[in-house]
């Protein structure tokens, strides 16, 4: 009998390429309601619980921003950024109730990393609608 992994673990091949990326220094995937679906390992997991709660809070914010601007209900988000003197915070949505997030040294390449980021939301929805695996004749998944 195969243990299976946490959900954590089976989203970190998503984080892998953009930690790579020169100038990432963090990057992580959380829920909707802010819980923490897998982070980089450089991120101790109580700073990743914060990140993921105020990944939430931030897209809930820019929405409600643009809302108060264009009176548009539910504006769909295609990235929030926020730059400061030590980087820039980059969330993209990654699918139904799930965001993407990126923590980058202030003299990288933004575009490339955004670029990035979709690309790997591209692969993981296409991961999360593969169809589920039918058991062999032998009875193996």
């Amino acid at each position: 009998m195969t243990t299976r992994r946490p959900m954590a673990e089976d989203l970190a091949w998503v984080l892998e390429p953009l930690l790579e990326l020169p100038g990432v220094q963090h990057a992580l995937i959380a829920t909707g309601d802010g819980l923490l679906e897998g982070s980089s390992p450089g991120l101790d997991r109580a700073a990743a619980e914060r990140v993921a709660a105020m990944t939430a809070t931030l897209h809930a914010s820019a929405r409600a921003f643009t809302t108060a601007f264009t009176e548009v209900e539910s504006p769909r988000l295609a990235q929030t950024v926020v730059e400061s003197e030590q980087g820039f915070a980059i969330v993209v949505p990654a699918g139904q109730n799930t965001s993407l997030a990126v923590f980058a040294a202030p003299d990288t390449q933004l575009g490339n990393i955004a670029y990035q980021m979709q690309v790997q939301v591209a692969a993981l929805a296409r991961a999360m609608s593969a169809p589920a695996r039918e058991p062999d004749a032998a009875g193996r998944p």
